[in-house]
């Protein structure tokens, strides 16, 4: 008994799509259980409590500290362009 080419093609081509969507939805489960832990305020793997935001937008501390000084640098950037000091 000869399998017709066009049957053989198109069950590997639906077997094809099979995997290739159940990979997907996979990653979609995984993609919205990390935005479950992140809602949540979990980290992962991790299992503790992520650091608390220090400033708006939703920076840790390291972050936080980090934006403060470039913030700090600029106001004195600002501040001796308005007194017409050059840098």
């Amino acid at each position: 008994m000869m399998m017709d080419p066009t049957l053989v093609v198109t069950a590997a081509c639906l077997f094809g799509i099979c995997v290739v969507a159940l990979a997907f939805l996979r990653a979609w489960q995984d993609w919205l259980e990390l935005k479950r832990q992140e809602l949540h305020g979990f980290q992962r793997g991790g299992g503790g409590k992520m650091p608390a935001a220090e400033i708006e937008g939703g920076a840790a501390v390291g972050a936080a500290r980090i934006e403060l000084a470039d913030m700090k640098e600029r106001i004195k950037k600002l501040e001796a362009i308005a007194s017409g000091v050059e840098l």
